[in-house]
């Protein structure tokens, strides 16, 4: 029961000075204070040079990871303004640093298009920062002024090129110093291991994706990037924008077509005006991937330019259907979904930096409706003319669409059948499946067991009250370019969706789902990775929301058990049990070295307390950091093309270190 409080005074409100609220909450400036919240902070202070190459004052983006988790972001621009600020009577840098809402985001006349929000990204950079560092260079003048958990050290202050490089030793001689430009800003910094809790430290694919991606969209944007711990460096330039970028997330499939693109600036009575850039292309795949951009952040959640896109498409897609009778008097109508097979794209405009609206901080998704309005028209202006020129290409495209609503029809037919069959009686679940006792899905955990010797182990050996078990026989379907009517028709997978409850496509709702625990569990060798990687590519392809949700896990099973005298000893790795055995340093005889090939060499006992015991086993839960990359992966290793998959296998067999054969 909550204590009673007594008074409520003046006293008990509490207002949080300066930068206090972003310590205080920092969730609400960076997203979370894990490793995408600790990338964050770097995020905003490129994306603050990359304002100023919008604004056509920088070329240059230079970015040094160091030890210590320091990290220095230099840019070729106009350096931030060190003058005084008349209404504060504070330098402008100070005020940039160290206040919330104070930047040049707000003034058109200084940034017409930004990724900023409200001023506030290179202060709460600052705020969440052990320490942290700005030095500008305006008309061939050093300034500078350092920060401890975003308090100023000392006043802004005039320093020489020699006390630069002092400071910053691995600038000199450095292509990308400021010595070698007339103007330009340092940003030099490190997270506070106070707020980041569970790692400070750098990772340079998540680096490099954000870089190279915001090299996509800036055209003729030069970005460096420089692992000093590793003496290593990457540079990224593209000169066609985000064509180049739908050509990349293409590469390896099939294109239907020549790419879609077309760029404008729409601007209605009394609106904002919105220059928007869209490219598009279909592909001989059966999944979707449109990426969306305002002001080169990308917006993981969409939003109003997503909306526009899909609107102009639906649109002109099913006037130009229904002006040449495409279908030939079908009965089909063409949903929003069948739009989506096999299409990729990228939405990007570019607003007022002072008027954009997303829907926090972190930028996941944009609210501006006027970039809705401005993206549907100029895109569908440009299907429509694309379409008129080019009837061949128009007709393949349709002729890819309506095979996809035809399949979704049959799909539906097939899992209607299903439902009804099984709504009839209390058989609706499949007959394989041990289910558990607990009706709570918070509760609840479905292992998915490759085989019925594993099955009946885990069955066994597992906790009745809050454990089910479905056994699935060999390897599964591979649903990389399966549709929804072969996946219905294929038994183990019909099994699959009856248990976890949620149906699939269109009428998936994860509200239904029996288990929010979801637990793949195959055997350690080959054919068990196999296994695992084909019902990851059907969970990713066809159920993603189970993963974005949390609910899919893999369970890691030991590979070894080491008897030594009396003790019992599980490792889970050639090193783990290199260690230990190295650990024990007796003679050969007392040890017993068992080799687990299968789970169904394990006895119910062995099983739950190596693998199903919560107290003891090992899970991976399965997440998707990086969308892209991971529809990359899935589309080498189970697509239908050879070629990228054998360069993929010979590329990282070295890689390999316990291969089963």
């Amino acid at each position: 029961m909550a204590p009673k409080i007594s008074k409520y005074t003046a006293e008990d409100i509490k207002v949080l000075e300066g930068l206090e609220p972003v310590r205080k909450r920092p969730g609400m400036y960076i997203g979370d204070t894990n490793t995408r919240g600790l990338h964050h902070l770097l995020k905003e202070i490129v994306d603050n040079s990359v304002d100023e190459a919008i604004a056509g004052f920088a070329k240059h983006i230079s970015v040094f990871i160091h030890e210590n988790s320091y990290v220095t972001i230099i840019d070729d621009g106009r350096g931030i303004p060190i003058e005084i600020q008349k209404k504060a009577k504070t330098s402008a840098l100070q005020l940039a640093m160290t206040k919330l809402h104070a930047g040049g985001k707000f003034e058109e006349t200084a940034y017409q298009a930004s990724g900023g929000l409200h001023g506030v990204g290179a202060s709460a950079v600052n705020a969440l920062s052990k320490h942290f560092q700005v030095v500008v260079k305006r008309k061939n003048q050093y300034y500078t002024q350092e920060y401890k958990i975003g308090e100023p050290l000392y006043s802004v202050k005039k320093i020489t090129e020699t006390q630069l490089e002092k400071q910053f030793p691995f600038l000199v001689n450095h292509p990308h110093s400021l010595k070698h430009q007339s103007s330009g800003t340092i940003t030099h910094f490190t997270p506070d291991p106070k707020i980041f809790k569970t790692t400070t430290q750098w990772k340079t694919k998540v680096i490099l994706n954000f870089l190279r991606e915001r090299a996509y969209l800036m055209a003729k944007l030069n970005f460096h990037f420089y692992n000093l711990k590793k003496n290593s460096q990457y540079h990224f330039y593209f000169d066609g924008g985000i064509k180049s970028l739908v050509r990349h997330l293409n590469r390896n499939k099939k294109a239907l077509h020549p790419m879609i693109y077309c760029s404008g600036q729409h601007k209605e009575k009394d609106t904002l005006p919105v220059l928007v850039e869209v490219a598009l292309q279909y592909n001989d795949s059966y999944s979707e991937n449109i990426e969306t951009y305002a002001n080169v952040i990308k917006t993981i959640d969409g939003g109003a330019h997503l909306t526009g896109f899909r609107s102009a498409l639906a649109k002109s897609v099913r006037d130009y259907v229904k002006r040449f009778d495409l279908l030939k008097n079908s009965k089909i109508k063409l949903t929003s979904d069948d739009l989506k097979e096999g299409l990729t794209a990228v939405v990007f405009v570019k607003m007022p930096a002072s008027e954009i609206q997303f829907e926090s901080q972190t930028k996941t998704k944009l609210n501006n409706s006027e970039a809705q309005s401005a993206v549907y028209q100029i895109t569908k202006q440009a299907l429509n003319e694309y379409f008129e020129e080019h009837p061949k290409e128009a007709k393949r495209l349709i002729e890819k669409i309506a095979l996809a609503a035809r399949a979704r029809l049959a799909a539906r037919a097939a899992k209607d059948a299903v439902i009804r069959k099984g709504a009839l009686d209390g058989a609706s679940l499949p007959g394989k499946l041990a289910d558990c006792q607990e009706s709570d899905p918070k509760k609840s955990e479905l292992y998915i067991v490759e085989g019925d010797s594993a099955g009946g182990s885990a069955k066994m050996g597992r906790n009745r009250k809050y454990q089910a078990i479905l056994p699935m026989r060999g390897k599964i379907l591979n649903t990389e370019r399966a549709r929804l009517d072969k996946i219905i028709e294929y038994q183990g997978l019909k099994d699959l969706l009856v248990a976890l409850g949620t149906g699939i496509g269109e009428t998936f709702d994860l509200t239904k789902l029996r288990y929010q625990r979801i637990i793949l569990m195959n055997d350690a060798d080959v054919d068990g990775e196999h296994i695992t990687t084909l019902t990851l590519t059907f969970f990713y392809r066809h159920l993603p929301e189970v993963i974005k949700a949390g609910y899919l896990y893999v369970a890691i099973p030991p590979l070894y058990k080491i008897q030594h005298n009396k003790i019992e000893k599980y490792v889970y790795s050639e090193e783990e049990k290199n260690s230990y055995l190295a650990s024990l340093k007796p003679r050969p005889k007392n040890i017993r070295l068992q080799r687990y090939k299968g789970l169904g060499e394990m006895n119910p006992g062995q099983l739950w307390d190596t693998t199903m015991d919560p107290e003891n086993r090992t899970m991976y839960q399965v997440k998707v950091e990086d969308a892209t990359k991971a529809d990359r992966v899935f589309d080498t290793l189970m697509g239908s093309e050879v070629a990228p998959r054998r360069k993929f296998i010979q590329t990282h067999a070295q890689n390999v270190k316990n291969l089963d054969v």
